[in-house]
């Protein structure tokens, strides 16, 4: 497969891959795939659907939204002759994979987004790393519009303290599925650790002490599968 273009924040922050986890999710699955890509600083008005990531491919046509990306990836895998991460998976692995990663990305990831803007202590964390490339003043209105988004979503109107209850909920789960084995569906990684890796980083790199990161921190299978992942796929960054 040739080179693809990844299209993303640009700054690694706080040691941790991206500010998004699901451009974390996406950069995972190209290392763990092993499919060349370079990455480029994103512009949201060219992105697909408006959001990132989202990547040229070799043809040079534009494709956004991470899971239908590695879907495509994995089908192109496949056509090359060459095994996608998912090959081999039973009825059942896929059904708990797409489980988790639905749980993650439409449950758990709210609870992040409450986290880093709309408590204080986590606004301030993530508006420096938002000034290295929009300017200072937007970032406030950046903020105003997704507490809007996260009270109309729902997670929002709940308490921090009920939402950290809901968002450890989802890792006590994960951490119980994984259990002693090193990835999440066993012995070999599969595209739905690229998601779990991503909101482990997204969590635990943040650089404010939460309840949710105790929660998390608690599970030592987490803590260490989160290390495996980052010593084989990440030797590029910083040691967590």
């Amino acid at each position: 497969m040739k080179d693809l273009t990844l299209f993303q924040p640009p700054t690694r922050p706080w040691n941790t891959p991206n500010l998004s986890p699901f451009c974390t999710k996406l950069e995972c699955y190209l290392r763990m795939a092993e499919i060349p890509y370079k990455t480029a600083a994103m512009q949201i008005s060219k992105a697909p659907k408006g959001k990132i990531p989202y990547v040229a491919l070799p043809d040079g046509s534009l494709m956004g939204d991470s899971q239908l990306i590695i879907e495509q990836l994995e089908r192109g895998l496949t056509a090359e002759g060459k095994p996608p991460l998912d090959a081999g998976l039973s009825a059942r692995d896929v059904a708990i994979a797409h489980l988790t990663r639905r749980a993650l990305e439409e449950g758990f990831y709210f609870v992040t987004v409450y986290t880093r803007w709309k408590t204080d202590e986590g606004f301030a964390a993530i508006r420096e790393e938002f000034k290295k490339f929009i300017p200072g003043f937007v970032v406030p209105l950046v903020r105003r519009g997704i507490r809007k988004k996260l009270h109309g979503q729902g997670t929002g109107r709940h308490t921090f303290e009920e939402a950290v209850a809901l968002g450890g909920g989802d890792f006590d789960a994960c951490a119980e599925l994984l259990g002693d084995r090193p990835f999440l569906l066993g012995d070999k990684p599969h595209t739905v650790d690229c998601t779990v890796f991503a909101f482990l980083e997204a969590t635990l790199g943040f650089p404010v002490d939460t309840p949710l990161k105790a929660k998390v921190l608690a599970h030592a299978n987490l803590v260490a599968y989160r290390k495996r992942i980052r010593d084989r796929w990440w030797k590029d960054l910083p040691d967590a």
